[in-house]
């Protein structure tokens, strides 16, 4: 068939996908869990009372002692034992740093439970797109409330960010893994070999 003429408008696109999750919230959550476990991250669910204890068990668990940390990051998530390495719009950390540091702590902008993913999208606490793909080791706080169910509720969450503040997106679904020619899997090429991720909620759930 000659599509020569043929412009956008005159094919028609089945757009007949849900664009609303009405599960309950728990579920949603639960759901995310899963499935971002599922891409071998490690995942716990804590309280809002005991996140900076989590926090610091969990880098040192890691033996994190020079740690990155993006612009606006809670002060009360900064363990006081650990070298930070902040990074400002003045004064960025360089390649060197953010590669020689034991790993970075941040926020997200949106979990999705269908496909067990974190948005990233350079706002407060999160910081521009190198401070997670250099540090070889990503702690990451999501808050129940940060999560949704599909993916096209996530899409119309970020548009205006998208659009009226150009700021870049960051989708990650587990920690950075990759395979070569004889699909020999490895990890840590084009991102942090290790993803952990925090859960936040009125109370801690059984992990």
């Amino acid at each position: 068939r000659d599509v020569e003429d043929e412009r956008p408008e005159d094919v028609p696109v089945e757009r007949g996908y849900r664009e609303e999750d009405d599960a309950p919230r728990d579920e949603i959550v639960k759901r995310f869990a899963q499935r971002t476990a599922e891409y071998e991250a490690t995942i716990h669910r804590v309280s809002e009372a005991d996140l900076p204890v989590a926090i610091a068990e969990a880098l040192e668990r890691r033996g994190v002692r020079r740690l990155v940390i993006p612009p606006g990051l809670p002060g009360e998530w900064i363990p006081g034992d650990v070298e930070t390495l902040r990074d400002a719009p003045r004064h960025r950390l360089t390649k060197e740093e953010l590669d020689e540091s034991d790993g970075v702590l941040t926020g997200c902008a949106l979990g999705i439970a269908q496909t067990g993913t974190i948005v990233l999208d350079a706002g407060e606490g999160q910081g521009r797109r190198a401070l997670t793909l250099l540090p070889d080791y990503h702690l990451c706080v999501v808050r129940e409330d940060q999560i949704l169910g599909l993916v096209p509720e996530a899409f119309a969450m970020l548009e205006e960010t998208v659009k009226a503040e150009g700021r870049a997106i960051t989708f990650i679904s587990g920690p950075s893994a990759t395979s070569d020619i004889e699909l020999n899997r490895v990890e840590g090429v084009h991102g942090p070999r290790t993803l952990e991720v925090l859960i936040v909620g009125p109370q801690a759930r059984i992990q």
